[in-house]
């Protein structure tokens, strides 16, 4: 998820609990939304309209706030390098759900934490991991291990690619939230951060659309229609406001921790929206990769 700076921590309450679930339950559910509405939009197309819409909502929501999002502040090289690293990401998260069940592309893309975890051991000047945390990466590695070992029955090798881009799009994220961490975006507003990887992850998926010859096949259905509105109203532009009025309230360890309930929804909107096999190897993997982001998340030490 996106950064900013914190405030003054505020414990949980209901209605904070109430929405972390609403907003794992949002993120889970939007794999199986690219997937739904795939065969009417393709892959890239549907990225190109994703971010072009959300950039555009919060633009306006920026401008409404008066945040200064055009104003010089030293991010631009930054910023275009995480729009490229977020535009990398979903290239190859959008590609990959071509091939492969989204049960099975939640737990690879939640496994960023662990990247962003390890990546910060050498990136982050006095940060440590406790042993707990090392036993988190554990886990959730052998999570990914149980996963890719165990495909789907009469999984072909195209879901093998699949697999792989979807856990190549966790590591980008990883290494995207481990850039705004190290570099001076991290006092930048966060309206402007997501503003950065908006734009060009959508200039990206529309050069790439036009490069593979995608079409869209009309007329349109209502249902895919909804879809593309769910992952660009609500997913890319609501969920994120929300995200960041709570992580400018609360303690952003416990926030990063809850996110750990996104691969359970994930798994479960893939079996029961696509008819997606529900293996054990699966549910062994989204429950080691769960337990392993819980770890991961505890505080780091600092030294």
């Amino acid at each position: 998820m996106p950064t900013s700076a914190l405030r003054p921590a505020r414990s949980f309450d209901a209605s904070v609990i109430a929405l972390l679930v609403m907003l794992c339950a949002s993120w889970g559910l939007q794999q199986a939304g690219i997937k739904l509405a795939m065969a009417e939009i393709p892959p890239m197309t549907q990225m190109a309209i994703r971010s072009s819409g959300g950039a555009l909502l919060m633009l306006a929501y920026a401008f409404a706030r008066g945040v200064p999002v055009f104003r010089p502040d030293g991010t631009i090289l930054y910023g275009l390098g995480i729009g490229l690293l977020f535009g990398a990401e979903f290239l190859l998260i959008d590609l990959g759900l071509s091939w492969t069940a989204a049960s099975r592309s939640v737990v690879f893309l939640y496994t960023a934490p662990f990247f962003v975890a390890l990546g910060a051991v050498w990136l982050l000047p006095g940060e440590r991991l406790r042993r707990v945390q090392w036993l988190g990466l554990a886990l959730s590695f052998t999570g990914v291990a149980v996963a890719l070992g165990v495909p789907v029955p009469g999984a072909s090798g195209a879901s093998i690619v699949g697999d792989l881009f979807c856990l190549a799009g966790g590591a980008l994220w990883g290494a995207t939230t481990l850039m705004i961490r190290g570099t001076r975006l991290r006092t930048a507003p966060p309206e402007k951060v997501i503003l950065y990887q908006l734009v060009v992850s959508a200039a990206m998926a529309w050069t790439a659309a036009a490069l593979l010859g995608e079409e869209i096949v009309l007329p349109v259905s209502l249902e895919a229609i909804g879809w593309m509105a769910y992952q660009t109203v609500w997913v890319a532009f609501v969920t994120f406001v929300f995200w960041f009025r709570l992580v400018s309230r609360h303690p952003a360890g416990p926030l990063q921790a809850a996110t750990s309930m996104t691969p359970l929804f994930g798994v479960a909107f893939g079996v029961l929206l696509l008819g997606e096999p529900l293996t054990w190897s699966l549910v062994v993997a989204a429950v080691l990769v769960v337990l392993g982001l819980l770890f991961v998340n505890a505080r780091v030490k600092r030294g």
